[in-house]
C-alpha cells in the first residue's frame, strides 16, 4: 500500500490528502433539507446529509488527489448511524481508487490494541469466516503506550500489507505541552521520531517504510528535523490552510526526491464555498469549489517544491 500512496502521488503530482470531515455546518441546505424530508431531524437524517456531502465532494475531488482522510469522531458524534456513513464514505473511496487513511487516533494495550488494529486495518474471524470491519489502508494511532500499543498495528499491517501513521508532533498550540517536553536534553517529539523510524524497520516497503508519522505544517522547523530522523517515513502533515499552513512552509517535510510527504486539508477543501475567494460557486456548487480549493493547494505545494529544486 505504500507503494501504491507513492505512485498515486506521482500520478497525480498532488502530494495532498483531503480530510473528509464534514460537520453540519458545512453541508448546504439543500442536501440537509433533503435528508431531513426523508428522515426527519434525527440522527439517520443527519448521516444521510453527510452521506450525500461527502459523496459529492468525492465525486469531485477523486481524479485530483491520491488519498482521502476521514476523521471518525465526525461520524462518531451520530452514534451508529454516523458509523454507517463513515462506513459508506470509506467504501465509497475505495470504488474511486483513492487510498483511504483512517484518521482514528487508537492507541492501547495488547489484545484491546489489537482488536483496534483488526477492526479498521485488518480481519475479524467469525466461525470459520474472516471480516474486514472498517477497512482503512492506513490509520492514525497514539504513541502514548510504547512499543505494547504500535506492535499490534505493526503485525496486523503486515499481514494485510497495509500502513499506519503516529503522532509525533501535533499541529494544535497546545502540543508543546508535553510534545516539546525537554527529556536527557531532548524534546519529547524528537524521541518518538526516533521510535518511529526504529518501528518503520520492521514493515519496509522498497522505499518507504509502511510506519509513518504525523506532523503539523505549523511547525516546520520542527518538521525540517524529523525529516532527518526519520528518512524514511511518509510525513502526513496536518495544518494546512485553515490553520494557517502553506506550501512555502512544507518544503522541509519532503526528501530530496520530492516524495515522503502527504498534506491534509480538511475545512479548506469540504467547506470552501464558505470562503471569501470561493464564494461565488455558492451552496450549490460547494464540490466545484472544493476542487477549486484542490488545484490551488496542489499549485501551492508543487510551486513551493519546484523553488526548492532551483
Amino acid at each position: 500500500m505504500i507503494r501504491k500512496l507513492t505512485d498515486k502521488i506521482k500520478k497525480t503530482n498532488a502530494p495532498i490528502v483531503v480530510g473528509l470531515d464534514p460537520m453540519l455546518k458545512y453541508i448546504p441546505s439543500h442536501i440537509t433539507g433533503k435528508a431531513y424530508e426523508e428522515f426527519g431531524e434525527t440522527l439517520e437524517g443527519a448521516a444521510e446529509a453527510i452521506w450525500q456531502f461527502n459523496k459529492e465532494i468525492v465525486d469531485n475531488i477523486y481524479d485530483l488527489v491520491p488519498a482521502v482522510k476521514p476523521q471518525i469522531a465526525m461520524y462518531e458524534q451520530f452514534g451508529i448511524e454516523g458509523l454507517k456513513a463513515f462506513k459508506k464514505t470509506l467504501d465509497y473511496c475505495k470504488e474511486k481508487d483513492l487510498i483511504v487513511i483512517g484518521d482514528i487516533k487508537r492507541g492501547d494495550i495488547g489484545s484491546t490494541s489489537e482488536a483496534y488494529a483488526v477492526g479498521h486495518l485488518g480481519k475479524v474471524a467469525v466461525g470459520g469466516k474472516s471480516y474486514a470491519g472498517f477497512d482503512e489502508d492506513f490509520a492514525t494511532v497514539n504513541p502514548y503506550f510504547g512499543t505494547d500499543g504500535i506492535k499490534p498495528f505493526i503485525d496486523v499491517c503486515k499481514q494485510e500489507k497495509k500502513g499506519i501513521f503516529i503522532l509525533v508532533k501535533t499541529s494544535n498550540p497546545s502540543s508543546g505541552e508535553f510534545q516539546d517536553r525537554l527529556v536527557d536534553g531532548r524534546p519529547l517529539y524528537e524521541i518518538v521520531g526516533e521510535k518511529v523510524a526504529q518501528w518503520g524497520e520492521l514493515h519496509m516497503g522498497d522505499s518507504y517504510s509502511y510506519v509513518g508519522a504525523v506532523v503539523g505544517a505549523t511547525y516546520p522547523e520542527m518538521g525540517k528535523a524529523l525529516r532527518r530522523i526519520m528518512p524514511k517515513a511518509y510525513i502526513l502533515v496536518p495544518g494546512y490552510g485553515a490553520q494557517g499552513g502553506k506550501g512555502a512552509d512544507l518544503v522541509d517535510f519532503f526528501n530530496e526526491d520530492g516524495l515522503g510527504a502527504i498534506v491534509n486539508s480538511s475545512r479548506g477543501i469540504i467547506a470552501a464555498y464558505q470562503q471569501g475567494k470561493y464564494a461565488e460557486y455558492g451552496e450549490k456548487c460547494f464540490a466545484e469549489a472544493a476542487r477549486a480549493a484542490v488545484e490551488d493547494m496542489r499549485d501551492d505545494i508543487m510551486s513551493a517544491l519546484d523553488g526548492r529544486k532551483v
